[in-house]
This record gives structure tokens, sequence and C-alpha cells, in this order.
């Protein structure tokens, strides 16, 4: 896993090159059900309620790896105008 702080200190994003759940999905013979798991990540982070979870890949659905990111709710960058 690689770990990325994102630029404008709203969060962080990590990224997966390898999938403990696919493999055991597949072993199982029930790798089509593997991207439902993936989006409980969305209702994890939701039920949290610090960050919202945001993402692009998935390595279930074929990306180059999953990432997972988590962004601070409300937040507003420092020097702008919401931010003052």
């Amino acid at each position: 896993m690689e770990l990325y702080e994102y630029p404008d200190d709203s969060g962080y994003e990590g990224r997966f090159t390898k999938c403990g759940i696919c493999v055991l999905m597949k072993k199982l013979g029930l790798y089509d059900l593997t991207p439902a798991l993936c989006r409980l990540d969305y209702t994890m982070s939701e039920a949290g309620g610090a960050t919202d979870f945001v993402r692009q890949y998935t390595l279930a659905s074929g990306g180059p790896y999953c990432d997972c990111g988590y962004k601070k709710k409300g937040f507003v960058k420092a020097g702008t105008e919401a931010g003052r």
C-alpha cells in the first residue's frame, strides 16, 4: 500500500495493488460479488461521520489499484476566501 496526503491538506488516500478480499472471493468462487463489498467503504466512512470517502478505481472492477480516499467533511483550505 502507498499512502498519499492530498496537497490541499483535506485528507489522504491509500492505494492498494493487492486485495485480500479479491483473493478470498476468487477462492470461494464468488468473485462477481466483490464489487458490492467494495461499496461498503462508502458506508463505513459515512458511519464514521468525519470524512467523505472518494474513489476512482477498484481492483475488483479492473482498475490498476484500489484507491481509498478520505476527505475531511466541510474542509475549507486556509488562505482562501472561505477559510480566511
